[in-house]
């Protein structure tokens, strides 16, 4: 820390001292965005931990809506029965790891993105124009965030949707590479960003908006840290159920192509094309249900986890633009 201006008081300088030896210093550029980050990834990698048996009933319901036809609780009972419950972690390891990154550049994104808005427009222009800057922030730091999610994505599904396909992530990884090329690990590159875009641009502009809404009713500087949280838990679940109506057609579709490869000469564009023309809209809306539940549920935690990691780390408050 520089030392401080003297003041001629011996005793105000010693009590000036101790304030500033008390107030942790104002972060800034890697240190504080590496925080965001870490927070991010820990808050989406437990989140997704958490809810990979809801995901695999889900990815089921999506990929063979005949045989799992009696929504989530029924789902549960059926994979139960037919593989054991040890069948609801299929995919546990490339979930956790694929969203440790997918969240550390999303979050992290998202904060540093927001802060560049606020550099190049000025304060009073981001701040009355905020929905715009939520949004851009939010696409160009999910477009970054897919890049690192896509093949562990491809893994998941794969062994979600073919139990015996391999053991587990590196064997899984492992095999797909080997037998079907880098490309395989990007072949729902296209629909991944067509789902995870507009669901982190529905995701953070409903937080942000619902959340604001909420300090205007609270004094964010007076509320406890439990009220905080509280406000993050409730904010993050309407957010969640808005990014799952938004997103859940495409995130049938990434559920289909990951499903198999694709036949010899056949493109990506022509796979997503045919895929659509056989879901229909009510097929695309497929496992709905329960990706509510589950969507509602981790934006929920996320936020709440992104905040108390946050605070923890001493990168407070984020990026914030008000009126």
């Amino acid at each position: 820390m520089a030392s401080l201006p003297t003041t001629g008081s011996t005793k105000v300088d010693a009590v000036v001292q101790k304030v500033a030896a008390s107030t942790p210093e104002k972060l800034s550029g890697v240190a504080l965005y590496s925080r965001f980050a870490l927070a991010g990834a820990v808050c989406c990698s437990v989140t997704h931990g958490a809810l990979t048996p809801v995901d695999v009933v889900k990815t089921r319901i999506q990929l063979d809506p005949i045989t799992y036809n009696k929504g989530l609780v029924g789902g549960f009972r059926q994979v139960i029965a037919k593989e054991g419950a040890g069948a609801l972690l299929t995919g546990f390891g490339p979930t956790a790891a694929g969203y440790f990154l997918q969240g550390a550049f999303k979050f992290g994104g998202y904060e540093l993105f927001k802060q560049q808005s606020i550099n190049i427009l000025g304060y009073e222009s981001a701040s009355n124009n905020r929905t715009a800057v939520y949004l851009a922030s939010a696409a160009l730091a999910e477009f970054f965030a897919d890049i690192a999610l896509c093949p562990l994505e491809a893994t998941r599904i794969r062994l979600v949707s073919e139990p015996t396909y391999a053991n587990g992530l590196i064997g899984g990884f492992s095999k797909m590479l080997k037998n079907e090329g880098v490309g395989a690990f990007y072949a729902g590159f296209g629909p991944i960003l067509f789902k995870q875009v507009p669901y982190t641009m529905a995701k953070f502009v409903v937080y942000e908006k619902v959340a604001e809404l909420a300090w205007q009713q609270i004094d964010k500087s007076t509320a406890s840290d439990a009220l905080q949280t509280t406000v993050n838990l409730g904010s993050g679940l309407i957010a969640g159920f808005a990014a799952a109506l938004v997103s859940q057609p495409a995130d049938t579709m990434l559920s289909k192509i990951n499903k198999t490869k694709g036949l010899p000469g056949e493109g990506t564009t022509s796979r997503l094309i045919k895929i659509a023309k056989e879901l229909g809209l009510k097929g695309s809306y497929a496992g709905i249900g329960a990706r509510l539940f589950m969507v509602g549920t981790l934006t929920a935690g996320q936020f709440a986890i992104y905040g108390d990691v946050k605070k923890a780390l001493g990168a407070t408050g984020g990026v914030e633009i008000s009126k």
